[in-house]
């Protein structure tokens, strides 16, 4: 079994920053691709930004130059530094776990985003 935790969410003004944080543990085989969906009230789940175990990125084009991915392999945990916050960052905010070896996903549980204006 495979745990994925979030933390860092909460509530900023805009302009502000938040760093998220997303270990996961349990019977893990190869960790290959990380990264952070999200998802808006009333919106589908969207693409925010991945980063592979050779630290190959990429980011949705509505938070680049704003947002930074970084993993740390060793720990199995992946980061979201998130700067220049908007409202429109709003949402809850998942952490995506790839093992390559079984060809199998996980996700977490989410962490609440909310940026006011």
């Amino acid at each position: 079994q495979v745990q994925v935790v979030e933390s860092g969410g909460g509530l900023v003004q805009a302009g502000g920053s938040l760093r998220l944080s997303c270990a996961a543990s349990g019977s893990i085989f190869r960790i290959n691709t990380m990264g952070w969906y999200r998802q808006a009230p009333g919106k589908q789940r969207e693409l925010v930004a991945l980063i592979t175990r050779d630290d190959g990125t990429n980011y949705a084009d509505s938070v680049k130059g704003r947002f930074t991915i970084s993993r740390d392999n060793a720990k199995n945990m992946v980061y979201l530094q998130m700067n220049s916050l908007k409202p429109e960052d709003t949402g809850v905010y998942y952490c995506y776990v790839f093992d390559s070896v079984i060809d199998r996903d996980y996700w977490g549980q989410g962490t609440q985003v909310t940026v006011s204006s």
